[in-house]
């Protein structure tokens, strides 16, 4: 059977990706202030990024370099890294002032930090399934009694990344349980353009 793709996804997606590239080079090699540096925050929100809006996209940026001596992330990449992070807020940014692109759309963000490491992406990556996993708190029951409050999280339409292929593979054996678009601005490995494996997988790497 013929998966169904999401046509608003890759419409949006295409007019983000084609702002995105068109000012990539224009973008100061800055570091995001949003992303979160003090090593007691909590997983979830560790180096991410989330903004508000009608339709989410997520997002994989390798922002930090691969750890050593035990540590999932090492320094920050600004290049290749920020500076395609940025461009990825800034598109967002651009389209959701136009009020002919999205009419009375606004699109919102979840970004993460793949730490240039397939397993700690595919970590990452778990936020972006957590809205398509339904929770049974029947059995749940706080102190006082009362049944639990659970945060309903962002519904993720699309992901844009990641930048490694070893990343993108991994990231998107989960995201194609849950088909969930994906589409790559860097990886160039052979493997994924195999269509049976990876369906989801689309890619926009200039030649």
């Amino acid at each position: 059977m013929e998966p169904q793709w999401n046509l608003n996804f890759y419409r949006q997606s295409a007019i983000f990706m084609f702002v995105a590239s068109s000012y990539t080079w224009l973008l100061p090699v800055t570091s995001p202030q949003r992303i979160p540096i003090d090593p007691q925050a909590a997983p979830e929100y560790a180096h991410s990024i989330r903004l508000d809006g009608d339709i989410i996209l997520g997002g994989l940026f390798p922002v930090h370099s691969r750890g050593d001596r035990g540590t999932p992330c090492g320094e920050l990449k600004k290049e290749k890294g920020i500076h395609r992070l940025e461009a990825m807020m800034f598109a967002i940014d651009l389209i959701n002032k136009d009020p002919e692109l999205l009419p009375n759309i606004t699109l919102g963000a979840r970004i993460l930090d793949t730490c240039s490491r397939d397993t700690y992406a595919l970590e990452q990556s778990l936020t972006f399934v957590q809205a398509l996993i339904e929770r049974d708190g029947s059995d749940v029951r706080c102190a006082n009694g009362d049944p639990p409050i659970f945060t309903k999280p962002d519904k993720i339409v699309g992901v844009i990344g990641a930048a490694a292929s070893s990343v993108s593979i991994m990231v998107a054996n989960i995201l194609r349980l849950f088909k969930i678009p994906q589409i790559s601005y860097a990886s160039t490995a052979p493997e994924l353009s195999d269509n049976s494996r990876y369906d989801f997988f689309s890619r926009v790497v200039p030649a």
